[in-house]
């Protein structure tokens, strides 16, 4: 494996697997999250007539979620209302892949390039926020599958080595050669890893949200279903125009992800961008020990267009990423989550991968709405004398990011200043995507450029690099 890369982006039928085995593999599978099958969640009414809080929450996910539930912790006499359009965790939060990171900016590289003034201080309170984040499972004791085993990041190809070898720090950071990356995950594919042992935790996304549902009750919080928000309006008083009725409060929490914001001035602040998964049937034993995988780490390559991959509690394996996929206008529409070229396309990937597989099965495919921003990671913004605050743009790095975000949104809104809010990261805004057509144009371009990168040994062409320069990105 020299110049040419491991993976193509040419249909399945012209990679090492057939296409009849491709069919076969996906042929029964669900389009439905693996993650929210069985659940047993908790269900909430709609709201109906009027209602009045201390603060109300917009999204069930997991950002708004851990802001109403932390809310409460900081004011057990507070009155706290969630309303979410559909169900609590049904989209992005019960979606994901469950790689619970600690990074705040998307990695160290993207930190380092953005705010490399704040990457020390950015990296300590990540770390701090996934310590938390583990001492509250334990300490209320969430069924969520919890493990904190830290990510291998794998070279595919031989320019990756070094940028592997050269992040290593013989402690928390271990670069493994050929030989030791493939004793932990044995993949013909693998040049070399890196595991990094401390900065990520697996969860089952599902289970988080149900349990943080069921938490944010407990604790007081009024959580309304099939409840979605109209409208916003401000005068003495915040008023929300939900469902069948009216929501006044004096402060509002806008957690809508990869949604439209009720704040106009941030619509073009993200785009949303579909990631596509599959997940396996259980391995047997012998499979299992066809791959090694004893340490249980989440995976991903170093492409632009990159996979991640990661074993559940039951022994199935979670294989996502290398498309993304943005459509015309920022659309979001059911139809979107059924894309079979890509399915197909991942299906083929894996076997490449891992060969020793032929003829498991996929049990689940699905796909999931990212709140991509220009910078790859969060950011803040406020309104209305900052009795609103939002909190948006994680692409697809939030599941622990999302709970540091909920508290720079109550320091905001209780007027404080704190560390977390003197960040230049939560201080500054990202630069807004340009609205269509150029907005459609410009991404299709990037992943063009993004996908010749890939098989061009690494190297960025002009277009990237003015949009490096600029601060502009889009993620695969």
């Amino acid at each position: 494996m020299s110049g040419s890369t491991v993976f193509d982006s040419a249909p399945p039928d012209s990679a090492p697997f057939d296409r009849g085995a491709i069919e076969d593999a996906l042929g029964s599978s669900r389009l439905y999250p693996f993650w929210q099958e069985d659940l047993g969640s908790p269900t909430f009414p709609r709201l109906a007539g009027a209602a009045s809080f201390d603060l109300v929450v917009v999204g069930g996910g997991y950002t708004g979620l851990w802001t109403a539930l932390q809310a409460k912790q900081r004011d057990p006499d507070a009155r706290v209302g969630l309303v979410e359009a559909k169900r609590i965790g049904w989209a992005a939060s019960g979606r994901n892949g469950g790689f619970c990171e600690a990074s705040l900016t998307h990695g160290e590289v993207n930190g380092a390039s953005r705010f490399p003034k704040e990457l020390a201080q950015l990296t300590r309170l990540g770390d701090e926020n996934l310590d938390e984040i583990e001492q509250t499972v334990a300490s209320l004791g969430w069924d969520c599958d919890f493990e904190r085993t830290g990510t291998l990041s794998v070279a595919t190809e031989q320019y990756q080595v070094k940028e592997l070898r050269e992040a290593h720090d013989g402690q928390n950071e271990i670069f493994l050669d050929e030989k030791a990356v493939r004793a932990e995950l044995d993949s013909s594919t693998y040049l070399a890893g890196l595991w990094s042992k401390r900065a990520t935790a697996m969860v089952h996304p599902g289970k988080l949200a149900r349990e943080l549902a069921k938490a944010c009750a407990d604790a007081g919080v009024e959580i309304f279903e099939r409840t979605p928000v109209l409208g916003l309006a401000a005068g003495a008083n915040v008023e929300l125009h939900a469902g069948n009725g009216t929501l006044t409060a004096d402060r509002v929490a806008l957690a809508t992800n990869a949604f439209p914001s009720l704040l106009k001035r941030f619509r073009l602040h993200t785009v949303p961008v579909y990631d596509y998964v599959l997940m396996t049937e259980p391995l047997s034993a012998a499979q299992l020990g066809s791959i090694g995988w004893g340490n249980r780490q989440g995976v991903a390559d170093l492409g632009n267009q990159f996979h991640y991959y990661r074993i559940t509690a039951d022994n199935r394996i979670l294989w996502g990423g290398y498309d993304a996929i943005y459509h015309y206008g920022g659309r979001i529409r059911r139809s979107y989550e059924d894309r079979r070229e890509t399915f197909e396309r991942l299906a083929s990937h894996f076997f490449v991968t891992f060969p020793q597989l032929d003829g498991i099965r996929f049990s689940n495919r699905w796909a999931g709405v990212i709140d991509t921003s220009t910078r790859f990671c969060a950011f803040f913004g406020r309104a209305h004398g900052d009795r609103v605050s939002y909190a948006a743009g994680f692409t697809g790095l939030g599941v622990a990011a999302t709970r540091f975000a909920a508290n720079v949104m109550l320091d905001h809104l209780s007027g404080l200043t704190t560390e977390r809010t003197s960040l230049e990261m939560v201080r500054s805004l990202p630069l807004p995507f340009p609205p269509e057509p150029a907005a459609y144009l410009g991404v299709q371009a990037t992943r063009w450029a993004l996908n010749r990168a890939d098989h061009n040994g690494g190297r960025r062409n002009l277009l990237l690099r003015t949009l490096d320069a600029a601060g502009l990105g889009f993620d695969s």
